[in-house]
Formats: structure tokens, sequence, C-alpha cells
């Protein structure tokens, strides 16, 4: 079966975002140009921005263009960026306790989240990020095999899985999902808090433009975490 054509200019875009060959700021082409080296209509070629641009891939600028985007999520108030370098930027020491690496079979909202089918095996990680010794972070993170054959193969007390996962499969989505919560006995453990300590849990799905890399469970303990950002309007 053919590729559809806006498929097919998605990845044309994508492959130019990832390669850097087109940097953040830079103008795409438009939706004329798109659909004349594709030989497709221009409804075609605006489907297929539209879908970059509701994926934070891509942002219009009225009057100006269509250009690439920083790279962020499609939370206007969260940027991805590592938590080592965070900590760092801070002025702080950072540490991380790996707790667990291994391979496992999705049960079926894991599958889903991954794009896969319900026993599919997946690989696991369970790591302790810390700020001046004190725990910042419980992440949870699983990773879709096929697209990061190597991942278990890794020392992420040396780089963190956000480092890693942005070498070898680029972002190019991000989608995020709030909640306060409860940790579990396991977890308040690990983060070394009281059962009554609120926190803040972040469900984070990541895509290349091979599909979906990873899914991400981020606990923060509510004492020691606040999530800002800055609007201009």
């Amino acid at each position: 079966m053919a590729t559809p054509k806006f498929v097919e200019i998605k990845q044309y875009i994508l492959a130019r975002i990832e390669s850097a060959e087109w940097e953040e700021h830079t103008r795409v082409p438009s939706e004329n140009q798109l659909a004349e080296r594709f030989g497709c209509s221009r409804m075609t070629a605006r489907r297929a921005l539209t879908e970059l641009v509701d994926g934070g891939v891509l942002e219009r600028s009225q009057g100006l263009g269509t250009f690439v985007a920083e790279l962020k999520s499609q939370s206007s108030m969260m940027a991805i960026r590592n938590i080592a370098d965070e900590i760092k930027d801070r002025g702080h020491g950072y540490t991380v306790k790996q707790l667990t690496l291994s391979p496992i079979e999705a049960i079926a909202p894991i599958a889903i989240a991954l794009g896969l089918e319900a026993g599919t095996q997946v690989y696991y990680s369970v790591l302790v990020h810390c700020e001046e010794g004190v725990p910042l972070q419980l992440e949870e993170r699983f990773v879709n095999p096929k697209l990061v054959p190597d991942y278990l193969d890794q020392d992420f007390t040396r780089l963190t899985p956000h480092e890693y996962l942005s070498h070898v499969a680029p972002l190019t989505e991000a989608r995020h999902t709030l909640e306060a919560v409860v940790a579990n006995k396991h977890n308040q453990q690990h983060l070394n808090i009281q059962a009554t300590e609120p926190c803040l849990q972040i469900l984070r799905r990541t895509w290349s433009r091979e599909g979906v890399v990873s899914f991400a469970r981020l606990i923060h303990p509510g004492s020691r975490f606040r999530l800002g950002g800055h609007l201009t309007f």
C-alpha cells in the first residue's frame, strides 16, 4: 500500500529536523511549495503541517510562515529538560540511584501507551534522581525495544534515560498528563517521604519519527517540587 502524501511530507520534514539540517526557528516550505514538490493538493500539504504544529514540532507565525519549533512538549508550561541539567543549573549536586533495569512483559495499559500488543516484551527502568542527596524524582520508564534495542546495555548512573533516548531516538513529540497522587508504600520508601506526603505525578509519552519511544511515570514529592511557567500576552 502506497504511503499517503501527507505522511510523506511529515516524514520529509521530520527527517530534516532530526538530522539538524533544519534547526530551531528555521522556516519550512510553504503549503504551495510542498504541494508542488510532492505532487499533491494544497489541502494535503496543509494537513501535514497542521499535524506537526499540533504535535509541537512546528509553530506558525501569522503573516510570516511556519517554523521549526523549540523542543517543547504540548504543554506550554513544560519544556522537556534533563533533570540532571536542571539540578546542576541551580548550582546543586546531582546523584542518581538505578533501582531496576530489565525486560518485562507489558500489561495492557503499558502496551497501549507504547502502541504494542499486550504481553509484548518491553524494557523497564526505575531510577531515583536526587538533589543534594535528597530524592527529587522517581522515574519509572517503559521503553519500546523495537526502537531502542540497546536500552538495557546502558549505565544510567552515567547518563540519564532522557539523555540517551534524545541521542538514539530524537524527540519529535511529547504528551503529558499531570495529577496529584499519594505514592504507594514502595515509592514512599524510595522517595524517603511520609505516607501523608502529597506528590505530583507526570505521565509522559514521547515519540520519535518512527513511533512511540517511551512511556514514563515521574513522581515528585510535593514539598520538594514546583511546576511553573511564564506566559506572555
